[in-house]
């Protein structure tokens, strides 16, 4: 069976990186289709709108979408996140992002000791601090006033925290749950209410309930203590970032945007931004970008496929070429070069 994937390779450095993950995932020899989406920037210039009025039609028509980056200094940022990220994600339910953060052989650690870091994160995806509730008044005048308001559901928080226990059983089982419930009394204390809830159900998991700052220290201190960790839709961003750091960097950072149990079309993506600073230079790390499609295609019952690739991509950050911020001098097309002739030549 084809399987149709769309493509929306974005801004800045997007079109590069993507370009070599396709490149990476064709040498696997698989039956795809990509199909391309010019939206983003440029469409927003020509159209006043990130993406087209039927987009989320278009994308159930695609069995997963491979995102590059959007974003460009000459559209607001919030502008892009709400005019492309967030309607996807909220339209199509994608309730769980996933974030693993491995330290691969070869890269370079900010950490003393170079200590193994191993970590999987599932952060709540559509509500919480990022669910658009909430409003300004006042414009312009002394008593502006802006309004962000959390929405933190029962059955949201329930299903997000019961995947993190579900991926945990196949781990290390501890699931480490980060919420800052000491200070935010009720969206908070109804999530550690949940996850003890939903631990009570699978007595095979350790649940250990910590606060999002002394989590953050922790990720520093002692990374290999850490194994799933589940939180809301603002601390895993600010989480996912540190742990990308402990990982060589954001060019490192892959990212799968998905529903698990429905049929909507998941959204696989590097995190590491447009980087407008060094698009069209070939320097950009596109290995957040083949690891994010290595994602896809596990997601996608390629579980065969998908580890070769990351086999593959292992290989070439231990032996190398590597773009300049894991070390390497090589370009961002050496790297998926390198990355699609050790697949060939397995």
């Amino acid at each position: 069976m084809t399987r149709r994937i769309a493509v929306i390779s974005g801004d800045g450095a997007g079109p590069e990186v993507v370009a070599e993950a396709r490149k990476a995932v064709d040498a696997l020899g698989l039956d795809l289709e990509w199909n391309e989406l010019p939206w983003g920037t440029a469409h927003y210039h020509e159209t006043g709108a990130m993406m087209p009025p039927d987009a989320l039609d278009v994308v159930r028509r695609h069995d997963a979408v491979l995102l590059g980056a959007v974003g460009d200094p000459s559209v607001p940022d919030h502008v892009t996140l709400w005019g492309l990220l967030l309607p996807l994600r909220q339209g199509l339910d994608l309730w769980a992002n996933l974030r693993p953060a491995r330290l691969l052989d070869g890269v370079p650690s900010p950490l003393a000791g170079r200590p193994k870091v191993d970590m999987l994160f599932v952060r709540e995806n559509t509500e919480g601090e990022y669910a658009g509730v909430g409003g300004r008044a006042h414009q312009r005048l002394d008593l502006e006033v802006g309004i962000e308001t959390s929405v933190f559901t029962r059955a949201g928080v329930r299903r997000v925290v019961a995947y993190a226990f579900e991926l945990a059983e196949s781990r290390r089982g501890v699931v480490t749950s980060a919420t800052k419930s000491n200070a935010s009394r009720y969206g908070y204390v109804l999530w550690d209410e949940v996850a003890e809830e939903v631990a009570a159900k699978h007595p095979d998991v350790r649940l250990e309930r910590v606060l999002v700052d002394a989590l953050a220290a922790r990720m520093l201190r002692n990374p290999m203590s850490l194994d799933v960790v589940v939180a809301s839709n603002l601390f895993g961003d600010v989480l996912t970032d540190i742990a990308a750091e402990l990982q060589g960097g954001m060019g490192m950072a892959a990212s799968a945007s998905v529903a698990p149990g429905s049929g909507t079309t998941p959204v696989f993506e590097p995190v590491h931004g447009s980087a407008p600073d060094i698009a069209g230079r070939g320097i950009a790390n596109p290995v957040g970008a083949i690891w994010s499609a290595a994602l896809m295609l596990e997601h996608l019952g390629e579980a065969d496929a998908s580890a070769r690739l990351m086999r593959a991509l292992e290989d070439v950050c231990r032996d190398g070429p590597r773009t300049r911020d894991i070390g390497g001098n090589g370009s961002t097309r050496e790297v998926g070069d390198a990355v699609a002739s050790r697949i060939r030549s397995m």
